[in-house]
């Protein structure tokens, strides 16, 4: 792990932005593992039959993450002056601006960093096969945040405005994904690899309108961008696949399940 007092802050702060995306994404599955529990068995059965050294070190795991994060929480609470009362529903106008503004954004990054990008190489396409459609790994190109620079731009004063707070930077971020085009701050692992290829499906399934859209007015609700469900999924699935890489599925269609469900 790198440490705080690294010499480079730019590395030390996309390590601790990395570190905490995959904290969340394992809180992420033991979020789904514990529904899959309540579903299962009522409170009663689990407070009864449950192994009490079992019930109770899961307990305590929650108790100390608990702690942690309000801490956490808290300090966010103190800095930014907030308040704990609710936000406000956006308007319609505000959403409308919002997600304009989001699909300004990714459209911009993708043509800034889209004649900078490279194909998938062909061990990388043979990895992510089992996962994904040929459409999809022909089409999605990777660029390095490197290889461009990072003039001005108006989307986070136009985000502030809209109240699109906290959002990430590309400078914070392991990758993003813009439409089409992955944009990378580290070395490149099948496990960012197959995250971006994800959130590159819904970008095709979706539409870049529908998914700006939707992430807006996600956004509003959840007020983290960990917690919008367009990327919740992408963690979802990145964990199964990191999990057991030898059990295939397709992408397109969990994807396409979410939008049935209306889940995004």
């Amino acid at each position: 792990m790198v440490s705080l007092e690294s010499p480079d802050p730019r590395a030390s702060s996309v390590q601790l932005n990395a570190d905490l995306r995959h904290a969340q994404l394992e809180l992420l599955s033991a979020e789904c593992a514990t529904k899959r529990l309540r579903l299962q068995y009522s409170i009663e059965e689990i407070a009864c039959y449950a192994e009490p050294e079992v019930l109770r070190k899961a307990i305590d795991t929650v108790s100390s993450l608990k702690d942690f994060y309000a801490s956490l929480e808290n300090r966010l609470a103190g800095a930014a002056g907030r308040s704990a009362e609710p936000r406000p529903a956006p308007t319609d106008e505000r959403l409308a601006q919002a997600a304009a503004s989001v699909l300004s954004y990714l459209k911009e990054q993708r043509e800034r960093y889209s004649p900078l990008a490279v194909p998938l190489s062909v061990q990388q396409k043979t990895i992510m096969r089992p996962f994904f459609s040929p459409g999809i790994l022909d089409h999605v190109k990777i660029a390095e945040a490197k290889a461009a620079k990072h003039p001005d731009s108006s989307f986070e004063a136009d985000s502030q405005a809209t109240g699109l707070v906290r959002l990430p930077e590309i400078t914070h971020m392991p990758s993003l994904t813009f439409i089409d085009v992955i944009v990378l701050n580290e070395v490149l692992n099948p496990r960012e690899l197959f995250h971006g290829l994800v959130h590159a499906v819904q970008f095709q399934v979706l539409g870049a309108e529908r998914y700006a859209d939707l992430f807006a007015r996600a956004f509003f609700t959840a007020g983290s961008h960990v917690m919008v469900p367009l990327e919740a999924h992408a963690f979802i699935l990145e964990s199964r696949f990191t999990k057991n890489r030898a059990a295939s599925f397709p992408v397109e269609e969990q994807v396409l399940q979410w939008i049935r469900e209306n889940r995004y």
